[in-house]
Order: C-alpha cells, then sequence, then structure tokens
C-alpha cells in the first residue's frame, strides 16, 4: 500500500477536556463565519483526519475483516448496531407522505434523550455531539452535512483517543466503523423515506453522501487493473467503498446513469486515473460541502473540537494540497476553473458554475444552471 505519511494528529487530554466549558453547537450562522471556521484548530483537525484516514485505506478492499478491533472500535460498532435495533422497535407509521414518516422523530427523540447515555456507557461526555449524524429529525431529511457531522464525531473520539492514532485503527474506522455507519443511514432512509436534504439533483455528486467517495478512490489510487470507467458497467464488485456507493445509487435511482448522475458519469468518462479522481474529490469536497453555509450551518462545533480564531492562512490547503502531495497537477473537473486540453482526457470539460460541468463529455450538450442556494437547502 503506498500511502503518504500524514502529520499526527493532536491528543485532547482529559483535563483539558473537563476544563472547556465550550459545549458544541451550531456555530456557523453567515458567510463569514465559513471563513472563520477554516482558521480553527478544528478545521485544521477534520482535514488532516480526513487525510489520515484516506492514506490509510489505499490498497485495501471490502469485506474487511479484522479479528483484533480495538475496544473503541467495538464501542463505536455496538453503538450503531444498537441505533439499527431501534429501527425494528419504531416501525414506520402508516401515512402517504412521499418523503418523511413521522416515526423518524420517534426514533430521534429517543436518540436526543439517551444521547447522555450512550455516550457513558463508551466513556465520554457531552463534548461529543450525537444526534446530528442520522438526520434532521425536524425536516425528516439527510445529507452530507450530516454524514460530516459522523466523520466529526470519529474524529472527536481519536482527538481524545477513544480512538487509537494508527493506520490499523484507521483502517477499521473506514472499512468498519464507516461501511456500517452507511448502512445504517440507508436503512433509515429506506424505511422512514428520508429526503435528500439540499439535494443538487442531477448537478450533484450524490444525493446525500460523498466521503465513500473518497476513500473507495484512495482504495482504487495505486492499482491500474480497474479503470475509473468500470463504474459504467454495474454490478459492480463491492469491495470498495466507490462501487459500493455506486450500487446504492442504482438501488435507488432508476433510468440512464448519465442522466440522474451526471457528475459520476462525467468521472468515469473523463478523469484518466484514480489518484486524479481521488485528489479531485478532496478539492470538490472542501468547496462543496466544507464551504457551503447552507450545509455546514448545523454541525456541532467546539467542546473537542475547538472553535477558534488561531489568526492564520485559512488551513484548507490541508484537503487542497493532496495535488501537491502526490506531485499532479490541479484537477479541472473539481477546482471548476480548468478547461478541456487538447489531446487529455484528464480535463473534463469548461466547468459550469462552482464547478458543475455546462457541457457533457463526447459530444451533446446538457446545458443547465445548477441551484446551489435555495433556502431550503440544508446540510
Amino acid at each position: 500500500m503506498a500511502s503518504i505519511p500524514v502529520p499526527p494528529l493532536r491528543y485532547v487530554s482529559p483535563e483539558n477536556l473537563a476544563a472547556s466549558h465550550d459545549l458544541p453547537t451550531p456555530k456557523i450562522r453567515t458567510d463569514a463565519d465559513v471563513e472563520t471556521w477554516k482558521h480553527t484548530n478544528g478545521y485544521a483537525d477534520y482535514s488532516l483526519f480526513l487525510r489520515w484516514l484516506s492514506e490509510a485505506v489505499v490498497g485495501c478492499s471490502l469485506p474487511w475483516t479484522n479479528d483484533n478491533q480495538s475496544e473503541g472500535i467495538r464501542g463505536v460498532l455496538g453503538l450503531l448496531d444498537e441505533l439499527d435495533r431501534w429501527i425494528d422497535e419504531v416501525p414506520p407509521l402508516p401515512t402517504a407522505q412521499r418523503f418523511g414518516n413521522l416515526a423518524f422523530r420517534t426514533w430521534g427523540k429517543r436518540l436526543e434523550d439517551r444521547a447522555d447515555e450512550l455516550l457513558s456507557a463508551m466513556m465520554l461526555n457531552s463534548s461529543v455531539a450525537v444526534p446530528h449524524q442520522f438526520g434532521s429529525f425536524l425536516r425528516m431529511d439527510y445529507g452530507t452535512g450530516h454524514e460530516t457531522s459522523f466523520a466529526i464525531f470519529l474524529l472527536c473520539l481519536t482527538l481524545v483517543r477513544f480512538l487509537r492514532f494508527d493506520p490499523e485503527e484507521a483502517r477499521d474506522m473506514v472499512l468498519g466503523v464507516f461501511v456500517r455507519y452507511l448502512r445504517l443511514c440507508w436503512r433509515l432512509q429506506d424505511v422512514y423515506r428520508l429526503e435528500p436534504a439540499g439535494s443538487h439533483g442531477v448537478w450533484g455528486l450524490d444525493d446525500s453522501h460523498f466521503l465513500g467517495y473518497i476513500f473507495g478512490s484512495a482504495q482504487l489510487r495505486e492499482q491500474s487493473g480497474i479503470p475509473v470507467s468500470a463504474i459504467l458497467h454495474p454490478p459492480l464488485p463491492l469491495t470498495n467503498l466507490y462501487f459500493l456507493s455506486i450500487m446504492r445509487i442504482h438501488e435507488v435511482k432508476h433510468g440512464p446513469f448519465h442522466e440522474h448522475s451526471s457528475q459520476l458519469y462525467s468521472i468515469a468518462t473523463g478523469v484518466a486515473t484514480w489518484r486524479k479522481v481521488n485528489s479531485g474529490l478532496f478539492k470538490m469536497y472542501e468547496a462543496e460541502v466544507l464551504g457551503k453555509r447552507v450545509v455546514v450551518q448545523h454541525l456541532p462545533l467546539g467542546g473537542v473540537l475547538e472553535w477558534n480564531d488561531i489568526s492564520a492562512p485559512p488551513t484548507r490547503s490541508l484537503i487542497v494540497s493532496a495535488n501537491n502531495i502526490h506531485g499532479a497537477a490541479p484537477t479541472p473537473w473539481a477546482s471548476g476553473t480548468g478547461a478541456r486540453s487538447a489531446g487529455s482526457n484528464d480535463a473534463l470539460m469548461t466547468a459550469g458554475p462552482r464547478g458543475y460541468p455546462s457541457a457533457s463529455i463526447g459530444g451533446g450538450s446538457k446545458h443547465a444552471t445548477p441551484r446551489l442556494n435555495s433556502p431550503q437547502n440544508g446540510p
């Protein structure tokens, strides 16, 4: 596995945690707050954490088994199993709504009421937030902001060293815990008919998720036997998170893939290597998830994930610098600034607003203007 060394993640001692009175709460209310967040230790921690997880799974395959899982990993998996059992105990109500079964609020109320109890069983406290990771119980939707909230939860567990900071633990987090989380969220979405939060429609990468594509492209990054275009020929083997995510799309969407998932189709037909896919997705995640107020405004920040202005240039380069780490040129399809170069398959197209394509690969134009900032867009 050819992974890139990543600097160590800081450690938050129990003493420092006990002395902090800054409990996790939503702190992002304006676009200026988003920029402030990029200057905080918490943002730097999260950027480094995602890079560390991504590097740890290079060359690894699913299904993943580890007979020597740490007590922390077993604890988080046990928590997710418990939440999954609650779905059986809170069946959907016989209602006719297309989206959002009211039973999801009952499930969510149980989680809110028992969050401290669940954390106490893991020897944690309210400095680590739980309920926001599985969807909005008010709007009855789920999106990339909720997925990011779960990744931040794992980061907090690592900062306090409930989860270890070593490569084996990182692989268990991604290929064990995160996969289990995805399956729980997919079941919640299916059983309670959760609406995609702030979906970009055909112009979005995925209605509800993003990190699976980052981790999956990292798994495939250093091999050459499976081309990027392989996703266009389902059914796909569930050997990585990218393929797992693509097959989930085929479960919930119907019709031509290039019509309902045009971004993924453009990547498959226009990016030559998984290395470039991986680095480009990091840039896209920062721009279209972490950089959008409507997505991150509900994230619980503070507590372990420090909300403090470190008065330094934005730490966004910890994610974007993947291109520099790998010695690759910037990825035009992700940055939104590139145009197709003569004889090159790596630059997809002249990009549309905020990096979304304005024309398809190899022929027919599909001109459209994505609506990214509609008021109802949530996390």
